[in-house]
C-alpha cells in the first residue's frame, strides 16, 4: 500500500493528459491527482497505472480509463452533499472520485468476489460511501430514492426504467447504453413525468450484466 513521490508525480501528468482531452473541472482534477490509482489494480499492471487506459480487475470486470471516470465524474457535476447512487462499484475507482467530490455515495456491485474485496479495500484508504451494497443494479436502490446523481459504469443494452423513477426532479441520470460500443447518455428529471435526454459520444464499457453472481 506504498505511495511515493513518483506515483503523485504520475498522477500531476496523468491529470495534465486530462486536461488536454477537455477535462476543465478543476476539482475533478484534484481528485485525480489525489486518489492512488496503482493501488486500486492489480499490482502485474501497477508500473501502467497512471496510463490512461482500462485494465482488468477481478471478476473478469475492468477499472475504466481515466478519461472516462473524469468525464462522467465532471458531466455529473457534483454539489457537495449530493446523493448519488454508483451503479457498478468494481475497483472502488470512480466511487473514490465521487467521494472525493464530497458527494453522499450509495454504491452497488453485482460480482460476490468484487463487492467483498472493494468494501473492505476502500475504507483502508479512507474512502467511505454511505452504503455498499451487493445487488443488481438494474434495481437501483428504491428505498433510499430520490437521488441527486445516478452514474452507471458498465454498458446497458437498454435503459432500465427503475433508474429512471428513483431520480429527483432536476436530477441527473449518466449511463452508457449500447452492445458492442455504448453512447454516453444523460437524461435530466424536468418533472414527475418529463425527461431531457443528451447523446454525449461513444464510449466502451464491460456489460451491465443482470442479477447477482
Amino acid at each position: 500500500m506504498k505511495d511515493t513521490a513518483k506515483h503523485q508525480g504520475l498522477r500531476n501528468q496523468l491529470a495534465n493528459v486530462l486536461k488536454a482531452k477537455g477535462i476543465v473541472d478543476e476539482n475533478v482534477l484534484h481528485a485525480i491527482r489525489e486518489i492512488p490509482r496503482h493501488l486500486f489494480i492489480d499490482s502485474s499492471f501497477e508500473s501502467h497505472a497512471y496510463q490512461d487506459k482500462a485494465f482488468p480487475i477481478a471478476a473478469e470486470q475492468t477499472i475504466s480509463q481515466p478519461y472516462t471516470v473524469a468525464f462522467q465524474s465532471q458531466t455529473l457535476a457534483i454539489k457537495k452533499g449530493d446523493k448519488v447512487l454508483e451503479i457498478g462499484t468494481g475497483s472502488g475507482y470512480q466511487t473514490a472520485v465521487l467521494l472525493l467530490l464530497k458527494a453522499e455515495v450509495f454504491t452497488i456491485e453485482r460480482q460476490r468476489e468484487l463487492f467483498k474485496k472493494t468494501s473492505r479495500f476502500l475504507p483502508k484508504l479512507n474512502y467511505n460511501p454511505k452504503k455498499f451494497i451487493f445487488g443488481d443494479g438494474y434495481k437501483g436502490l428504491p428505498e433510499q430514492a430520490p437521488f441527486d446523481k445516478i452514474i452507471v459504469t458498465a454498458g446497458a443494452p437498454y435503459l432500465p426504467k427503475p433508474l429512471l423513477a428513483q431520480l429527483k426532479v432536476g436530477g441527473m441520470l449518466l449511463i452508457p447504453v449500447g452492445d458492442k460500443t455504448q453512447i454516453m447518455t444523460q437524461f435530466i428529471r424536468k418533472s414527475a413525468t418529463e425527461f431531457e435526454k443528451h447523446e454525449l459520444g461513444d464510449f466502451a464499457f464491460v456489460p451491465m450484466l443482470e442479477e447477482k453472481n
